[in-house]
């Protein structure tokens, strides 16, 4: 389904955004941090953004507080020309807030403002299912399954996508301070595994989910299931490592400065949705697919050289010129 003027059909994000509070100075404790400084955040829409900064058409399905920090992030979307049209807004509670740290061992560290936050409380009866239904591409990670009314929506948006023949892409992004312990978090991750069709997960979920201190194929084939199409293993500076059912290798990385990688698997996702949205086929061409993961990694790599997400997204002439190496 595309636009009336011939535009890209149109990739869903589902899930949280909120604000990240960053210390003004790196390498501090939280407690030590002299002060902050606002970042817009939330991994499925820093993905709506990614894909609209690279041509392509992205909306946003989520909840947000009826409160100033909500009503900006509504607009970031905006002003970044991804659809709003999804997002509903509590008046009884607030956008979530997380604060988060570099510390001097270069590890991040979180704490979370969710007690419970707007995003928590989206119900199943809220969603635009019109807008879902437009999907090609319905994107989710799994933030959103942790409490309900929230597990619930998520559950009734994939199954709206699902039918209306969209592509289902998770990427688990796993936050475990969120959860009520690992264990939970494991469960629930893989309790809609088998849905998706495209899976990206870093390596250390992947070490996370099955167990093992391996990064190996095995150890990502285990993650395998029949409705799958496409199975990626991202590993930071390393590049990353593709499954499909007829062939699997790896792409190399581009090597930058990185100042903060915030955002960096979230660009790497949006750039991948842009380009098989209107094409899967390339899902089944080894050549293409690797051009693809090539410009993917390209976008991870540009997003690790500026702090915060947003603001370090690419847009496709970012990605050119560190592509042909100027």
């Amino acid at each position: 389904m595309s636009t009336s003027n011939g535009e890209k059909s149109l990739i869903v994000s589902f899930g949280e955004m909120l604000i990240d509070f960053v210390p003004t100075v790196s390498g501090v404790s939280l407690s030590e941090a002299p002060g902050f400084i606002k970042a817009p955040g939330g991994a499925p829409a820093n993905v709506a953004i990614a894909v609209a900064r690279l041509g392509g058409r992205a909306a946003f399905v989520g909840k947000l507080g009826d409160d100033e920090f909500g009503h900006m992030l509504a607009g970031i979307l905006k002003q970044n020309g991804v659809s709003a049209e999804g997002i509903n807004f509590d008046t009884g509670a607030r956008t979530a807030l997380a604060f988060v740290t570099l510390r001097s061992d270069g590890e991040r560290e979180f704490m979370f403002y969710r007690n419970p936050s707007a995003d928590m409380l989206l119900r199943p009866d809220e969603l635009n299912l019109d807008l879902i239904r437009s999907a090609k591409v319905f994107h989710y990670g799994s933030i959103s399954l942790i409490v309900e009314p929230c597990r619930s929506a998520h559950l009734k948006a994939m199954e709206v996508a699902k039918e209306a023949g969209a592509l289902l892409s998770y990427d688990p992004n796993l936050r475990l301070p969120l959860w009520p312990s690992k264990e939970e978090a494991k469960k629930q991750i893989l309790s809609i595994w088998d849905k998706a069709e495209v899976i990206k997960v870093s390596d250390e979920e992947l070490m996370f989910l099955t167990g093992s201190d391996n990064v190996d194929d095995e150890t990502a084939l285990s993650l395998w299931h029949d409705n799958l199409k496409l199975l990626l293993v991202t590993l930071g500076e390393k590049g990353c490592n593709y499954y499909t059912k007829s062939f699997r290798g790896s792409v190399d990385p581009f090597h930058v400065d990185a100042v903060d990688t915030t955002g960096a698997g979230d660009s790497y996702v949006g750039a991948l949705l842009c380009n098989i949205v209107d094409d899967r086929s390339v899902l089944e061409d080894e050549a293409r697919l690797r051009e693809v993961l090539r410009f993917a990694n390209a976008c991870g790599a540009i997003t690790t050289t500026k702090k915060g997400a947003i603001p370090a997204l690419p847009t496709v002439s970012e990605v050119q010129a560190l592509l042909n190496g100027n």
